[in-house]
């Protein structure tokens, strides 16, 4: 009996740490409609309005991917509100190469084109689709995940949602090799010479 009264105890007291820590890493929420900026006192319709996405997604011009984003440091207005927007632009062959997003699941809207996608979870596991116009895909929260037009012909664009105002974005390969990690090190890590981790860090060094 004492040993049942203690699992369920313990029982319940991981679901209610588990709760806690769900809220605390979702975006804070707020005690009023929205968010004032400082020094505001005469808001209108315009500070709910975000353009800059104006002319994006119908652009397939251009060379490189291109993510335009529509979250907190560039709408303010999102701010308290768990959300935030993307149009992603894949020329001929693009690459959105494998990153994170440590606020925030990433729901994907392939509106143009084709696209090779993908995650890997915690156990190194493999999760991938293609996917044609008019199809979804959710990244998980906080997992590597990847975008590739395979097309050598076509563009593609996608639209991605977040549930953060600030999801975040790590670059695997730029968060890896071009924030001062020592040569050595990622040598030994990736089990490779110091010639070929120098080799890795040129071709990410941005261009002149």
């Amino acid at each position: 009996m004492a040993s049942t009264l203690l699992e369920n105890f313990l029982l319940s007291l991981l679901v209610v740490f588990a709760a806690f820590w769900v809220a605390q890493a979702s975006d804070p929420n707020i005690l009023s409609d929205f968010v004032v900026p400082p020094n505001s006192t005469n808001l209108d319709g315009n500070y709910f309005t975000f353009i800059g996405l104006r002319g994006v997604l119908f652009n397939n011009t251009l060379p490189n991917f291109k993510v335009t984003k529509a979250s907190m440091a560039e709408f303010p207005a999102l701010n308290g509100q768990s959300v935030s927007f993307a149009i992603l632009k894949y020329p001929a062959g693009g690459l959105n190469p494998p990153h994170t997003h440590p606020r925030s699941a990433e729901l994907l809207f392939l509106v143009e084109g084709s696209l090779e996608v993908g995650f890997i979870d915690t156990t190194n596991k493999l999760y991938n689709q293609t996917l044609q116009v008019g199809d979804m895909f959710i990244f998980p929260k906080g997992l590597v995940h990847f975008q590739y037009n395979a097309d050598v012909n076509a563009t593609a664009t996608a639209i991605s949602a977040f549930g953060s105002a600030n999801a975040g974005t790590v670059s695997i390969p730029t968060n890896v090799f071009t924030t001062g990690i020592d040569d050595t090190i990622l040598a030994k890590a990736f089990k490779t010479d110091v010639a070929t981790i120098q080799n890795i860090k040129s071709g990410l060094a941005p261009k002149a």
